[in-house]
């Protein structure tokens, strides 16, 4: 395995999921502002291993998932001034839903 790849297991580690709802016209504007807060910001804290964000097809939502080895990388992350600026840019253009997932199973 290269460097920087990574691979979750079922039971290992935690999934952020990040739920949000946007308008179309505001759609790109969302995930602009998550991918230079992962470029900037996120990759670099402890504990992250990977994030993917999707956007769907009406543009009517966008998804940002990140996987972390522990809850308690999630809660620094979440409590960094830095990643909570990015929170408020997100939430003055669309609406989003947060929570913290584990893994139970994985296919491939």
């Amino acid at each position: 395995m290269a460097k920087n790849e990574a691979v979750i297991s079922a039971g290992k580690g935690v999934t952020f999921v990040n739920i949000i709802e946007v308008t179309p016209e505001n759609q790109a504007k969302v995930i602009e502002v998550l991918n230079e807060g992962v470029e900037k910001v996120i990759r670099h804290k402890d504990g992250f291993i990977s994030a993917s964000i999707l956007a769907s097809k009406d543009g009517t939502s966008v998804i940002n998932i990140a996987q972390w080895e522990s809850p308690e990388n999630v809660k620094a992350v979440r409590e960094d001034p830095a990643a909570q600026e990015y929170a408020k840019r997100t939430a003055a253009i669309a609406k989003a839903v947060p929570n913290l997932y584990s893994v139970v199973s994985v296919h491939a």
